[in-house]
C-alpha cells in the first residue's frame, strides 16, 4: 500500500510559480519577501534567475529609464511596453505592474480596465495603487474583478505634491494613526500586501503586527514582511538621486563608463575589431571572388564606359 507524497517545502518549491498565496505562504512561515524592479527583458531574467520572489514594473520606470523628473510623466502605454518585455523574462517570479498616475484615480471603471490590461496585454499577476483609505473602494473593485492588489502607503510619490515633496511619513503620532487607518483599510478592501514607504521603523513593526496580510518595506526598518528596492538604486545606475535607505551593492554606472571609454580608445587606436572579431573567408572563396572583381573591373574601364 502506498503512502501520501508528503507535502513539498517551500525550497522544494522555489522553482514553482510565484503567486500571492506564495507570499502569504513565506508571511506565515516568517520568511523574509524579496521585491526588486525591472523595467526590461534581461534584467527580469536575471532577477528571476536569482531566485527573488517578485519583480515590480514600477512607476519608478519614468526617472530611471526614461528620464523624467517624476514619475508622474509615464503613461499607461509605456508602463505595458516594458511590462510586457519583463513578463518575457520572467517566468517564476510574481510579476506585479505599477499602475501609473491618473490611471485609476479618475474613474472607478476605467480603474478596473486599466488594471486588466496590464494582466491581459502585458503578461502581469498583479497591480500596485498608491494610496489609503481614499483608493480603498478603488482597491475593492479591482480585486472584485480578480485582479489582485498590491497596496502602498505612506510616502506615495504620485502624490508628493501633496506631501510636500519626498518626505517620510507618520513621524507624528497623528500621521502614525493615519496611516493604521490606511493600512486597515486596504486590508479590508482585499489587498494582498501592501507597500510601507518612508515610515519611521517603529512604526512600520507597528502597523506589520496590526495586519494579517504581508508588507514589504522601502525605507521602513526591519521590522515588515519583506524589502523591495529600485534596481537602478542597487546596481549604482540612477546617479540623480539616492535615497537614504537605498543601498548600493555595486556601481555599474563607474563600470560602464570605463568600458565605453576603453572601447572609444581602442577603436580610434585602430586595435579593435581585431582578427579574432573578424569573420574569415574561405582562401579559394576569396580568389574566385577576385576573378570576378577583376572581370567586372575591365568591363567598367573598356572604351565608352564610365568608372
Amino acid at each position: 500500500m502506498s503512502t501520501p507524497a508528503a507535502r513539498p517545502t517551500l525550497a522544494a518549491t522555489a522553482a514553482a510559480k510565484t503567486t500571492t498565496l506564495t507570499l502569504q505562504e513565506k508571511y506565515r512561515h516568517g520568511q523574509p519577501i524579496t521585491m526588486l524592479t525591472a523595467y526590461d527583458y534581461p534584467t527580469a531574467r536575471a532577477l528571476d534567475e536569482s531566485g527573488i520572489d517578485a519583480i515590480l514594473v514600477g512607476d519608478s520606470l519614468a526617472m530611471v529609464v526614461l528620464g523624467y523628473p517624476n514619475t508622474l510623466s509615464v503613461t499607461m502605454d509605456e508602463m505595458l511596453h516594458h511590462a510586457r518585455a519583463v513578463s518575457r523574462g520572467a517566468k517564476r517570479a510574481l510579476l506585479i505592474g505599477d499602475m501609473p498616475f491618473m490611471s485609476y484615480q479618475a474613474d472607478r471603471t476605467e480603474a478596473v480596465r486599466n488594471a486588466g490590461r496590464f494582466l491581459r496585454e502585458a503578461g502581469m499577476n498583479a497591480v500596485k495603487l498608491e494610496g489609503g483609505r481614499a483608493v480603498a473602494p478603488t482597491v475593492r473593485a479591482i480585486v472584485e474583478a480578480g485582479i489582485p492588489v498590491l497596496g502602498h502607503i505612506g510616502l506615495t510619490p504620485q502624490s508628493s505634491n501633496v506631501l510636500g515633496g519626498f518626505r517620510v511619513q507618520g513621524r507624528t503620532a497623528e500621521a502614525a494613526v493615519s496611516l493604521a487607518e490606511d493600512a486597515l483599510a486596504l486590508e479590508e478592501a482585499g489587498c494582498f500586501a501592501i507597500v510601507i514607504e518612508s515610515v519611521p521603523g517603529r512604526v512600520a513593526q507597528y502597523l506589520t503586527k496590526q495586519l494579517s496580510i504581508p508588507t514589504i518595506g522601502i525605507g521602513a526598518g526591519a521590522g515588515v514582511s519583506g524589502q523591495v528596492l529600485v534596481t537602478h538604486d542597487l546596481l549604482g545606475l540612477y546617479e540623480d538621486f539616492t535615497p537614504k535607505f537605498a543601498r548600493r551593492y555595486t556601481d555599474l554606472a563607474a563600470t560602464m563608463r570605463t568600458a565605453f571609454a576603453a572601447f572609444r580608445a581602442d577603436v580610434e587606436a585602430r586595435e579593435f575589431p581585431a582578427r579574432e572579431n573578424t569573420y574569415a573567408i574561405a582562401d579559394e572563396q576569396w580568389q574566385t571572388f577576385q576573378q570576378w572583381a577583376r572581370r567586372r573591373g575591365q568591363r567598367l574601364t573598356a572604351p565608352g564606359k564610365r568608372r
